[in-house]
């Protein structure tokens, strides 16, 4: 959610300075300006990890961290002590399974489900997030109005993503996707044919914004847990890690590389966009399995990594 707002924040200062000639170097800004501020409160405001700690011999360090979470947390779990981690102290590095594993026995259809939903999932996030203002602007629509719709589609995400989390817990991983994806296949339309519209295009325009972004833009808080809980506990660092670079290579670089040339189009760009979010609404259900309440028993009952 966080990270809807500051996607919302950007077009909107954009939508504000439209027109300014100098708006390069005002939303350059900031980013400067973190540079001397994040690692800053980076250092001050994040606690080390503690598993850094008890490799080192903090012990109460890193009690004291994990406690910290817990009270964070709401208390669900009674604090810990030094005593109660006794002698089960890890003090050396435990090595990582090779990358191969990801791809042995039992293992390889997971990794490639996985990958393959967030490909689909990220292409059509990252298609909206990184060219809808030159797709509208190259369409015919005005600067202001092209950063105006990408503010709207992207403050819908702030509650559509904390929906989504909420909404997996319930009916699993895989329907979520499916609501996610399927249901913004109306808004993705809206948008697609607003510029025939006429006095209404403006109207469908808004609305489908709104619409994908409740829905396919919100998609993330669901596809990137999915991922995640296709790999044991032991290849699970790897996993996720390769199959969400990997993921974004597609998605968020081959994807809106060979789009840019079409952005000019409506019915190629939302057109393509509409095809992905259907193609990935069914790559989850029909060969997925269901993780949520039963992540270990699903995982842990895999072949051990080769």
């Amino acid at each position: 959610m966080a990270l809807a707002c500051s996607f919302a924040l950007l077009p909107f200062v954009g939508f504000l300075l439209a027109g300014n000639p100098n708006a390069f170097r005002l939303m350059a800004l900031p980013g400067g300006l973190a540079f001397f501020v994040v690692p800053a409160m980076i250092y001050f405001l994040i606690p080390e990890s503690p598993r850094w700690y008890l490799r080192r011999g903090y012990t109460a360090a890193a009690v004291a961290t994990i406690n910290r979470i817990i009270h964070r947390a709401g208390n669900r779990a009674p604090p810990l002590t030094p005593a109660a981690l006794g002698d089960n102290v890890q003090t050396v590095r435990e090595e990582l399974p090779p990358y191969r594993a990801l791809f042995g026995r039992g293992q390889l259809r997971w990794t490639a489900i996985g990958i393959s939903s967030y490909v689909f999932c990220g292409t059509a996030f990252f298609l909206i997030s990184v060219l809808l203002p030159k797709a509208l602007v190259d369409q015919g629509a005005a600067v202001s109005l092209s950063f105006g719709v990408s503010t709207l589609v992207f403050t819908a995400s702030i509650p559509g993503k904390g929906f989504t989390g909420f909404l997996m817990e319930i009916i699993g991983r895989r329907w979520t996707i499916f609501y996610a994806l399927a249901g913004s296949l109306p808004g993705l339309f809206l948008m697609m044919m607003a510029h025939r519209g006429g006095p209404c295009a403006t109207v469908m325009m808004v609305t489908g914004a709104l619409m994908t972004g409740f829905t396919t833009l919100s998609a993330a808080t669901a596809f990137r847990i999915y991922l995640s809980e296709q790999f044991p506990t032991a290849l699970r660092g790897r996993g996720h890690a390769f199959g969400e670079s990997t993921g974004r290579v597609f998605s968020g670089v081959l994807a809106p590389f060979l789009m840019e040339p079409h952005t000019g189009s409506a019915p190629i760009f939302f057109g393509t966009i509409l095809v992905v979010v259907t193609i990935g609404a069914f790559i989850p259900l029909l060969f997925g399995r269901e993780t949520v309440g039963q992540l270990e028993t699903v995982t842990e009952g895999a072949p051990a990594p080769a």
